[in-house]
């Protein structure tokens, strides 16, 4: 059974860096594409970044030069580094592994950026 589990979310003012992880449980992270998604209220959920499992990074243009996905196989984890983030990155952050074209979800965690 695959199991996604964040941390890292919190209240921080514009400017400021959080960082996200996200470790996967099972034994499909090394060769899954992991990646972050965020879902603001009222919109829908964008994909923010991902890596594969060659460490082949993909940005969303928003946040490129800014924020830095990251894997660490050995532990089974994902992170998101978030610097110089900006109150339009509010928005719920949710973890993704796809293995075979299935998709693994975490439960999400809060980022809050104030300005």
């Amino acid at each position: 059974q695959v199991q996604l589990v964040e941390s890292g979310g919190g209240l921080v003012q514009a400017g400021g860096s959080l960082k996200l992880s996200c470790t996967v449980s099972g034994r499909i992270f090394s060769t899954s594409v992991a990646g972050w998604y965020r879902q603001a209220p009222g919109n829908q959920r964008e994909l923010v970044a991902s890596i594969t499992s060659g460490d082949t990074t993909n940005y969303a243009g928003s946040v490129k030069g800014r924020f830095t996905i990251s894997r660490d196989n050995a532990k089974n984890t994902v992170y998101l580094q978030m610097n110089s983030l900006k109150p339009e990155d509010t928005a719920v952050y949710y973890c993704n592994a796809r293995k075979f074209g299935v998709d693994f979800w975490g439960q999400g965690t809060q980022v809050t950026v104030s300005s």
